[in-house]
């Protein structure tokens, strides 16, 4: 598993979506950077890291089979892979934050950013972006952030915990089309506030409550009203607020 190691970068997923169309790659060739200048989340929200303190990777995914694996299937086997790696490192109350944020203790510490490019082949490349809060401890302007070492009080490798990612999300990736309905299970018993109540805002900045029920198989917030209907909600219909 190669992994391509960077002092800064502006945004790993674009360095690497430009390497793919320069040169051929292996699978799950690897970018990491200790320092990220335009780091980009879900929606073009910036993600921002103190410099040599955390994770900042993407991955190259290669031909995955779309009648083995959909789009949003592969969004969850990303999911628990991120989640898998927390698990082994000692972290247990982790959720997921639809649709990509990586929560622990109830505040966030790791987001996902996917990028497919669909082939007229039926498959799909991914580049798989990851950013986890390793060994940062001040969030001052960020107060719904955290850090694994503010959980855990351990300092952690960088290239280690990459390798860790690395491995995980292969691992996730091999066994989904055997176990696709217990991971989905999972994903779903995974997600931040699921059936408590919990305010939500629509692009106009509307704001509602509402209750979290699931995900559906194509990726859509299914959502409880106050009138007892459901609501299903695309990427960028909705916004869960914290």
């Amino acid at each position: 598993m190669p992994i391509i190691k960077l002092d800064a970068i502006d945004s790993t997923n674009d360095y690497l979506k430009k390497l793919v169309k320069e040169k051929w790659l292996e699978n799950y060739t690897a970018v990491m950077a200790l320092e990220q200048t335009n780091g980009k989340g879900q929606m073009g929200a910036e993600w921002v890291a103190e410099s040599g303190k955390n994770l900042t990777i993407s991955v190259l995914v290669k031909d995955v089979p779309l009648d083995m694996i959909s789009i949003y299937d592969f969004n969850v086997a990303v999911a628990l892979a991120a989640i898998g790696l927390l698990s082994m490192n000692g972290i247990v109350n982790v959720t997921v934050k639809w649709p990509n944020d990586i929560m622990a203790e109830n505040k966030k510490v790791g987001g996902i950013l996917i990028e497919n490019t669909i082939k007229a082949d039926g498959s799909f490349t991914a580049v798989v972006g990851f950013g986890l809060n390793l060994n940062q401890t001040d969030f001052e302007h960020l107060p719904q952030a955290n850090s694994l070492t503010n959980i855990t009080h351990k300092t952690y490798d960088l290239e280690e915990m990459a390798n860790g990612f690395i491995k995980s999300l292969k691992l996730h990736l091999v066994l989904f089309p055997e176990r696709t309905e217990e991971a989905w299970m999972r994903y779903n018993d995974l997600l931040f506030k699921r059936d408590k109540p919990a305010a939500f805002e629509l692009p106009n900045g509307s704001r509602f409550m509402g209750i979290i029920k699931g995900v559906t198989k194509e990726g859509k917030l299914e959502v409880l009203l106050g009138d007892d209907s459901f609501a299903y909600y695309e990427l960028k219909e909705v916004k869960l607020l914290y």
